[in-house]
């Protein structure tokens, strides 16, 4: 590049405009800007002219109209090598315009906002803005765009340095589209909601998703299949596809679908808890007094299963926990947090991957499940149905589970929730014992999780994702020692459950909830 000629920056997010301001200025560049964006380089101390000044035309209808004129586009759009446009652009008075530096009106945020009206919703979508940055990247080798901060310094650093180079200005143009694609996508989807009289629909007419790829993955779910992992973008929830790979061997497609069953199961307690994964089931989880203890806990369930199996843990991993894990293998750990004590000791693993995902707490869990079918989509809510206070359910046993009984099946319930259907846990309340997932009829997943458990059985409760359509699964928790069953009710059969029950002397709790898990 010979020299900057003019930039224009109008942004919503002011975040490094004014050091990017001054970095073009000190490169000869000529300020352009509108509103708060040139009010904050004025008290900066940087010169700046406002848009209106330059194209002699001022901002009318309110703000809706500043940049939309042929002063602005042609300066963006113009290419410098060809004399035709370059002499319209003299004719007319128009000088290049060689960067431009936008970020559009805030919205998604906007709209986030309950109490947002349908008319504040209106005003905050951008015309101008995507105008503007869509002719800058279409004339991308003649200008370079900037939607995103995170782009500023190397930008400055590249013109510093004597330019910037084809495939930067290649790739900031892509960020552009991205950007303004996912911005009409959300506006589209917001007014397809909408409905007359104010109300909204939940699902829109037409879905627009987008992710951003992070990562090219050694191959899929089997080696002749190629991955990637995309990440959606403005998610706050704690995720897997979020967090920070600290340590060991790129996690595979397997890790991933592993240990996000991982670590949402762990997310669904408040006390200390571990969960262990193999093949996107649990095959153990656990409460205790630390992670530690939760751990050793979690891993008596199905110590050969555990092996090779992919841990979460809702607590910051410490040195005594990080012990227990290398004692054995462990494909990947999952934590909020690591002592340093603690990723000394696992780093000593040397393929043993481990992921940070930041505090579990305080983030609103919201959001769609999407699964995938050939040619569509099916789409619903995430399944965060919960269970408050198991006691304030309906009990139609004639016996009323104990306290304890009420413990064990309020934590099985949560981990029940998170095995493949048809789904079985035996369990005490800090403790699996048995797990029978997957099966094709109820009372085979009864059978497995009792041949599956290395713990006693005898005094443990049971939870079933669903209801019971036959007695058959409640006779054959009875005759190996459960005493407890938590299940969702509902079944055309369900007072020869509740009968076989009694006969059984079990307590029985039904939740109205179902947690099926395909």
């Amino acid at each position: 590049m010979d020299g900057l000629n003019h930039a224009l920056i109008s942004v919503s997010d002011k975040t490094g405009v004014v050091e990017l301001a001054k970095g073009l200025v000190e490169l000869g560049a000529a300020l352009l800007s509108t509103g708060g964006t040139a009010k904050a380089m004025r008290e900066a101390g940087v010169p700046v002219t406002e848009v209106s000044s330059h194209t002699g035309s001022p901002e009318i209808l309110g703000g809706r109209v500043k940049t939309l004129h042929p002063k602005i586009h042609g300066g963006v759009l113009g290419r410098r090598n060809q004399p035709d446009h370059v002499r319209q652009m003299q004719e007319h008075g128009i000088p290049p315009i060689d960067v431009v530096v936008v970020n559009l009106y805030p919205f998604e945020s906007t709209i986030a906002d309950p109490a947002c009206s349908f008319e504040e919703a209106i005003e905050q979508i951008d015309i101008g803005g995507p105008s503007m940055l869509r002719s800058a990247a279409k004339n991308h080798a003649d200008v370079v765009v900037m939607v995103d901060p995170d782009d500023y310094q190397r930008v400055l650093e590249a013109l510093r340095a004597g330019g910037v180079p084809s495939t930067l200005r290649r790739e900031l143009a892509q960020k552009v589209f991205a950007h303004t694609s996912r911005y009409d996508g959300i506006i589209a989807e917001y007014l397809s909601r909408r409905r007359d009289g104010g109300t909204t629909e939940k699902f829109p007419t037409r879905l627009s998703l987008t992710y951003e790829r992070s990562a090219i993955l050694r191959y899929g779910e089997n080696p002749h299949q190629e991955g990637a992992l995309y990440r959606e973008r403005g998610g706050t929830d704690p995720s897997i596809s979020g967090g920070r790979q600290l340590h060991g061997k790129t996690m595979s497609y397997n890790n991933y679908l592993d240990a996000d069953s991982a670590l949402e199961l762990v997310k669904e307690f408040a006390d200390a808890a571990v969960v262990i994964i193999k093949h996107n089931n649990p095959c153990g989880a656990a409460l205790g007094g630390t992670a530690v203890d939760a751990y050793v806990k979690a891993r008596e369930t199905d110590p050969v299963s555990a092996f090779g199996g992919v841990i979460a843990c809702n607590r910051t991993v410490d040195l005594a926990m990080a012990k227990e894990v290398t004692a054995t293998f462990v494909e990947v750990l999952v934590a909020p947090e690591f002592t340093a004590d603690a990723l000394a000791e696992l780093q000593r693993k040397k393929d043993l991957r481990l992921l940070s995902v930041g505090p579990l707490n305080g983030q609103a869990r919201k959001g769609y499940d999407l699964k995938k079918l050939v040619g569509g989509l099916i789409v619903q809510d995430r399944d965060l149905g919960t269970l408050p206070d198991v006691t304030a359910l309906t009990v139609p046993t004639t016996r009323r589970p104990t306290e304890t009984e009420y413990a064990a099946c309020a934590f099985a319930w949560k981990v029940c929730k998170h095995v493949k259907s048809n789904a079985i846990v035996l369990a005490g309340a800090t403790q699996t014992i048995g797990i029978g997932a997957g099966q094709m009829s109820r009372v085979d997943s009864v059978e497995l999780a009792e041949r599956k458990a290395r713990l006693p059985i005898r005094g443990s409760v049971m939870a079933s994702d669903a209801f019971f359509p036959f007695r058959d699964g409640i006779d054959a928790a009875a005759k190996a020692g459960v005493t407890a069953v938590i299940q969702p009710g509902g079944s055309i059969r369900d007072e020869e459950v509740v009968k076989a029950a009694d006969e059984h002397k079990l307590a029985m709790i039904m939740t109205g909830m179902r947690h099926f898990r395909h």
